[in-house]
């Protein structure tokens, strides 16, 4: 497992898995609307088309609901292409769960019944009741994945979503300023910080309330959707891998206040996550739990030929769409028939598909 890196002696192997089931959670936060927070979409008005496109592309290797792969304003491709690389290559099963999407993708998906997350800058990101809701719905669900499978992968879709990470880290009492990713080179830390400022003066500061009250007032619907999916999977004694960056680490905070056991639950991401100078994933994890180890894959992107690919391991994107955990499912699955160079083949022939696809 020359590829998978681990903060924890022995995480590897304690996440080994023959039969891993992926979960893709797709949401909204209008807070992505904040000009200058994320390159997620090609310009601002696609953004909302995010989510669903990268659900569709998992599905299908192309998008319904628009007619390009998502991608950055200059071109670069959505994480969902690595995602479904290795997917496919260790024959994963997908499932997506809608929790408040803006724009509803064409696909079989399980629904959360949710409505897109506000602008947390100016108001409430969620009711309370709602909050409530996607956590009871995700730990029923889950307690289904986890009969079904011996690890439970669970990845995101939401574009701005590290800013209310932010925000509900600070919340439950975890400085988060500086640390958060970014789908940027340039990480925007001064704006992310301003925003949440801004969200804090209006609703006061909320240390001492409830992670759910943290949420409801700064974070998204993702969180608690896919702390409810995690809690009841540990609950039916599954094993849990939450695939993705710094957001991930808001949810490990929520299940860790509100006291699940953790001993079952690990973070996988990218390397180019893991080791993001502007962030700091392993610390914000620690100070959220103490305990939930973090397993990074180097995916050799910066060895491709394709100039899209490369951006990731130059700062672009760097993780999205749980590609950096179902990497990591996919290398766990098959053992030491697939390596990181072995996948980056797999992406570069997803990615010549796709986007001879899109072109056509």
């Amino acid at each position: 497992m020359r590829d998978i890196a681990a903060s924890h002696k022995l995480a590897i192997k304690r996440f080994a898995a023959k039969n891993p089931v992926f979960v893709c959670v797709i949401s909204y936060t209008a807070t992505s609307e904040i000009p200058g927070l994320t390159v997620a979409g090609a310009n601002p008005e696609l953004v909302k088309y995010t989510s669903p496109a990268d659900a569709e592309f998992l599905y299908y290797g192309r998008c319904r609901c628009i007619d390009a792969v998502p991608a950055t304003p200059d071109g670069k491709p959505t994480p969902a292409l690595i995602t479904r690389a290795a997917l496919q290559a260790a024959g994963i099963p997908l499932l997506v769960v809608d929790a408040g999407a803006k724009v509803k993708p064409s696909i079989p998906c399980v629904s959360f019944g949710l409505e897109p997350g506000r602008n947390i800058a100016n108001e409430n990101a969620m009711d309370y009741h709602m909050v409530v809701q996607a956590f009871g719905h995700g730990e029923l669900l889950g307690k289904q994945l986890a009969a079904l499978s011996d690890l439970v992968v669970i990845g995101e879709s939401i574009p701005g979503g590290t800013t209310t990470a932010l925000a509900v880290l600070g919340a439950l009492g975890i400085d988060a300023r500086f640390k958060v990713s970014s789908s940027m080179p340039e990480n925007p830390h001064s704006l992310k910080n301003s925003v949440v400022a801004s969200a804090t003066k209006r609703a006061g500061s909320i240390i001492t309330r409830s992670p759910f009250e943290a949420v409801a007032a700064f974070g998204d619907p993702m969180m608690p959707s896919v702390a409810g999916i995690a809690s009841g999977a540990l609950a039916a004694g599954g094993r849990v891998m939450l695939a993705g960056g710094t957001q991930m680490s808001a949810v490990v905070a929520i299940l860790k206040r509100i006291g699940r056991p953790l001993s079952s639950l690990c973070i996988g991401t990218t390397t180019y996550v893991a080791k993001d100078p502007s962030a700091d994933l392993a610390g914000l994890v620690k100070a959220a739990s103490g305990q939930v180890p973090v397993l990074s894959c180097d995916l050799h992107l910066g060895e491709s030929s394709k100039p899209g690919l490369q951006a990731f391991a130059k700062g672009f994107v760097k993780e999205g769409v749980g590609a950096g955990g179902s990497s990591i499912a996919a290398m766990l699955k098959l053992r030491c028939r697939i390596t990181g160079e072995k996948l980056l083949k797999a992406i570069e022939k997803e990615y010549e598909t796709s986007i001879g696809t899109a072109r056509r």
